[in-house]
């Protein structure tokens, strides 16, 4: 039996490919605002973080109506960092849309969702969209993807995907690149074509698999996922199927539907329908919602592996408590547990210490947004180097190994083929479009990308664009040599002096300008050298009633290096740390005093 009055549908691409961009048309063009409603641009981008990077961080639903049937839309994100949020929108979806970019084609993340939803068995429609991009190269671009396809082994069935060619940002849609078209109207009629209705027994026993958690202040915990099978009515006591094979009763207290961007009140939950539940406390992603008299849970989603580690700790540098509202390791330990309740691609665990905690990611992304998110509400926190997870695979030791995709201008190839040479990166492929940039693929250990972004830029004179995803574990390639520079250290606290910084430029990039408090053991610059030098950056000029024979020449600073928290977690080495609160992020050393080092 199937709802035919609804489609189920994930939007999938690479970031900044623009499926938040057409999810906005969508909304539009489907009557779910008022005519003179104002509505801010990428609307389903919420979080002020994704709103300033321009990027999705979290999948989320909504939903349309065309032609009275509702079309479940989930937006997922499209870089590699939070590939766990995909892998769960997928499973409560009955079919793709694959977004690429017009002019870039298929990268990392395309393969990695397709790949994703060639495993599930589910229809796609691809969509190719910015087609009024000046440098669009529609035809190769389509080839591309034909290849995409037939290097994931897709079926017959699946390489008769149906193609349609949008302008998001103007809410246009083509069957053909040539056809007159002014709205969306023949995607929508190509998603209810192609997508299938879902299926499920609206009389069998109740299962709903929860893919996604949500928090109101009101309400506690709110549990979001799809109903496979049965009938969920608001005020039913149901059974919670946990991970660990136990059942907790538990009853339905509120039923929300998806509308656009509101959630609206529903009494009855049918089969193939998107919900999100309150009641259900102490749920998790995975665990089924299912009959309190006949459980029968649905098999738990599977999600890939950590491959990088931080050591999150309390902030303990003699600045501590002046900014942030959270500085105790009870703070910082409740925070990583509600991290935990929602996001199911992180791990903690204690590292040697009371004060210490081993957060595990798929990316120095993730756990960057992750720290971002907590200095923005309040914390105080150290953050350690980040480092790689290794794998014991048949007796030996192994590492994980990304597919790294870098695309750059023809004149900077040498450059980065021997940057990744030292990185122990091996080329695989190499495409010239024609267009004057490059495009090269390398296998490479997880480990050669910390701190390879901000080199790549400084080489490539900010043209290159990378973008990587985990390509399974390869054996320990040996050791990968760190930054070839030193950290200038301040050897006492103090406010530091333009005097002082315009005698030390020479030694280095500072990362401090003129009357900042600064403490002992602080990292005040990059030496030009290997080594560290402690350095005294609060020295004052002496005056003296002596007239110089020369009048006093005006001093010039070159302006510091302000490095954001990506580039400072690329920055540091083992024995260093980033000091995050919500108004400053300073490095220094673990131990501050200079005679203990």
């Amino acid at each position: 039996m199937t709802n035919t009055s609804i489609r189920n549908i994930a939007i999938v691409a690479h970031v900044d490919h623009g499926k938040t961009t057409l999810v906005d048309a969508m909304l539009r063009q489907s009557g779910i605002f008022r005519e003179n409603e104002e509505v801010a641009e990428r609307v389903m981008d919420s979080n002020d973080l994704e709103r300033e990077r321009g990027i999705t961080i979290l999948a989320k639903a909504t939903g349309v109506y065309y032609h009275d049937i509702k079309i479940n839309i989930i937006d997922t994100p499209g870089h590699s960092d939070f590939g766990g949020e995909v892998e769960r929108a997928l499973k409560i979806v009955d079919g793709v849309m694959l977004l690429v970019d017009a002019s870039e084609g298929p990268l990392p993340q395309t393969r990695y969702v397709l790949s994703k939803a060639l495993e599930a068995r589910l229809p796609q429609i691809v969509v190719i969209n910015k087609i009024d991009r000046p440098d669009a190269r529609i035809p190769e671009v389509l080839d591309e993807i034909y290849d995409l396809f037939i290097d994931l082994d897709a079926t017959e069935d699946q390489l008769n995907f149906p193609i349609v060619y949008t302008n998001g940002k103007e809410g246009i849609a083509k069957l053909s690149v040539d056809d007159e078209s002014t709205n969306l109207r023949p995607l929508f009629d190509t998603i209810l074509a192609k997508t299938p209705p879902p299926p499920g027994d609206p009389d069998a026993i109740l299962q709903l698999l929860v893919a996604n958690l949500d928090y109101s202040e009101y309400l506690g915990r709110l549990a979001i996922g799809r109903v496979f099978n049965g009938t969920l009515r608001l005020g039913d006591e149901v059974s919670i199927a946990k991970l660990d094979g136990s059942y907790h009763k538990t009853k339905i207290t509120k039923l929300y539907s998806f509308s656009g961007l509101k959630r609206i009140d529903e009494t009855i939950g049918r089969t193939g329908d998107i919900l999100a539940i309150a009641g259900v406390e102490g749920i998790t992603i995975g665990e089924t919602i299912t009959s309190a008299v006949d459980p029968k849970p649905l098999a738990h989603i599977q999600i890939d592996e950590p491959t990088i580690a931080m050591t999150f700790t309390i902030n303990t540098s003699p600045f501590s408590g002046r900014e942030g509202q959270f500085v105790t390791s009870r703070n910082l330990r409740d925070r990583l547990d509600k991290e935990l309740l929602t996001n199911v691609s992180i791990r903690v665990e204690e590292a040697g210490g009371p004060d210490a905690f081993k957060v595990m990611g798929r990316g120095e992304l993730q756990l960057a947004i992750l720290i971002e998110m907590m200095r923005r509400e309040g914390f105080e926190l150290a953050v350690g180097k980040p480092e790689i997870l290794t794998k014991t695979i048949d007796h030996k030791l192994c590492e994980p190994q990304e597919l790294l995709v870098i695309d750059c201008p023809e004149n900077f190839v040498g450059v980065v083929i021997e940057k990744l040479g030292t990185r122990k990166g091996k080329m695989v492929k190499m495409v010239n479009h024609g267009s004057g940039r490059v495009r090269l693929e390398f296998h490479i250990p997880s480990r050669g990308l910390i701190g390879l972004r901000s080199e790549m830029m400084t080489d490539t004179k900010g043209t290159a664009i990378m973008n990587s995803l985990f390509n399974g574990y390869i054996e320990w390639q040996g050791d990968i040599p760190t930054r070839p520079t030193g950290s200038l250290i301040a050897d006492r606290p103090g406010k530091t002096t333009g005097y002082a910084l315009f005698n030390l430029q020479e030694r280095g990039d500072m990362f401090v300008g003129s009357g900042l408090e600064v403490y002992e053991g602080m990292i005040v610059g990059e030496n030009a050298r290997d080594a560290d030098l402690d350095v005294n950056i609060v020295k004052e000029k002496k005056l003296t009633n002596m007239r110089a024979s020369s009048a006093d020449e005006a001093i010039r600073l070159v302006p510091p290096r302000l490095l954001n928290l990506e580039q400072a977690l690329e920055f540091i080495r083992d024995d260093e740390l980033v000091e995050v609160t919500p108004k400053s992020i300073r490095l220094r050393k673990k131990i501050l005093k200079q005679n203990q080092r």
